[in-house]
């Protein structure tokens, strides 16, 4: 859990997905229409996957894509887009000073 909270406090939005998932590519892509820029970790490309993957786990995060907005987990796609559909999300970005506008 501790590199998970780590990894997640280096930067305003992080994104823990895997590449080949059109899931997390999507919610990506959302973040970054805001005018954000969030670090994204590909879970293929790190050596301590297991360690993250069961640490988002017990977060509740069971699949990719784990957002992370302001050192707190948001939750997956499906609550990303909720908070995008409410209008909430944006206000977050602001908040966690991701973007400006």
């Amino acid at each position: 859990m501790e590199k998970v909270m780590g990894l997640a406090a280096e930067s305003p939005v992080v994104i823990f997905a895997r590449r080949d998932c059109v899931i997390s590519y999507t919610i990506e892509t959302l973040i970054r229409s805001f005018g954000a820029y969030p670090t994204v970790y590909d879970l293929d490309d790190l050596q301590d996957r297991e360690e993250i993957r069961e640490a988002l786990g017990s977060l509740g995060c069971n699949d990719m894509p784990a957002v992370f907005i302001g050192k707190k987990f948001i939750g997956g796609s499906n609550e990303v887009m909720s908070l995008n559909v409410k209008g909430e999300l944006k206000p977050k970005l602001i908040r966690a000073k991701a973007i400006w506008i």
